[in-house]
């Protein structure tokens, strides 16, 4: 896998991203939980500036001095997932968030030189919670707050990009500006609230440091333009977006490959799949789409040399007078 990425990187670079190096590893891996988890590992984060300090949560952990030995152990998993498995087995919920966090709990248990302190630590005044804690870990550098966050964002559909309140949620609930202010407003200060004190505390933590950490996709409008938000990092992951309307434009420009939608849980790493859907089938489901249908997460996928199907690219196709539904 090459020289170590803590040999070659250095400063900044490193401590955003310090497995560099593996980032094509999610797409050779089978096993859909442990492409998910490889990926939420090894993507770069959605800002290189989010207005609040980030940090990987492995920065401190003996796999960022040997990224060898991270891919090593995530192709063991490959072949024997049953670990993995058996802690997201835990999960009574669907949503999205938690399940990225409980892939980041999973890797930080088993991370060298990483201990995993608590997770969703709630913090109380009274009766009255005031929030969570997503995690708390000790490392090499001390011992450290966490906010997790999945997000993907679709950009306004002409004009100036840049402002982050203009990126929206595709369920349009949620935007990019909004989400930032809460994680740095809100969540990353309740660690230094003398409410925390007790369950600190009572963790054996005199000092911690609060870093946030969001993933996920940007997808930008097709046709048109729109600039990346201020402080996107420049490796961050993106697809497009496009209206019902457009669909057939802009299906005469795509190179040749199969679509299908991606359920909300597969929205994570690259989709592979060992059979694609056929034209016939994709066809069949569009057509059966109502007319005020959420946004729909498609992928195109090609067949690699060992017959599976692999993600190409990926879009949010989006009613026609979306981001005006009604009940919204």
């Amino acid at each position: 896998m090459g020289e170590r990425t803590g040999q070659r990187q250095t400063g900044y670079a490193r401590w955003m991203m310090p497995f560099a190096d593996l980032q094509p590893l999610p797409r050779q891996l089978r096993h859909p939980a442990v492409r998910d988890l490889a990926w939420a590992i090894l993507s770069p984060p959605l800002l290189a500036q989010a207005g609040g300090p980030q940090r990987h949560p492995l920065l401190g952990s003996a796999w960022a001095d040997d990224p060898q030995r991270l891919g090593h152990w995530l192709a063991a998993l490959d072949q024997e997932p049953a670990p993995l498995l058996s802690w997201l087995a835990r999960l009574n919920s669907r949503r999205l968030g938690l399940y990225y966090e409980s892939l980041w709990q999973f890797a930080l248990q088993q991370a060298p030189g990483v201990e995993l302190l608590a997770a969703n630590l709630a913090i109380r005044d009274g009766g009255h919670t005031l929030g969570e804690l997503d995690i708390l870990l000790r490392d090499r550098e001390g011992d450290h707050h966490l906010e997790l966050a999945i997000k993907l964002y679709l950009g306004p559909p002409a004009g100036d990009g840049q402002d982050p309140m203009r990126w929206l949620g595709p369920g349009c609930h949620d935007r990019l500006g909004t989400k930032l202010a809460h994680l740095t407003g809100h969540q990353l200060t309740i660690s230094g609230q003398p409410h925390s004190r007790t369950a600190l505390d009572g963790l054996g933590i005199a000092a911690v440091e609060a870093h946030l950490w969001l993933g996920g996709y940007l997808f930008y409008p097709w046709p048109g333009h729109a600039e990346a938000p201020a402080g996107a990092h420049p490796a961050h992951l993106h697809g497009r977006w496009l209206h019902r309307r457009d669909w057939t434009d802009y299906l005469a420009t795509c190179p040749p490959g199969r679509w299908q939608p991606l359920p909300r849980h597969g929205w994570l790493a690259p989709a592979r799949v060992e059979e694609a859907w056929p034209l016939s089938q994709f066809d069949g489901w569009l057509s059966g789409l109502e007319t005020f249908a959420p946004a729909q997460l498609l992928v195109r996928l090609e067949q690699d040399g060992d017959g599976a199907w692999q993600e190409a690219e990926r879009l949010f196709l989006v009613a026609d007078s979306w981001p005006y539904l009604p009940g919204l």
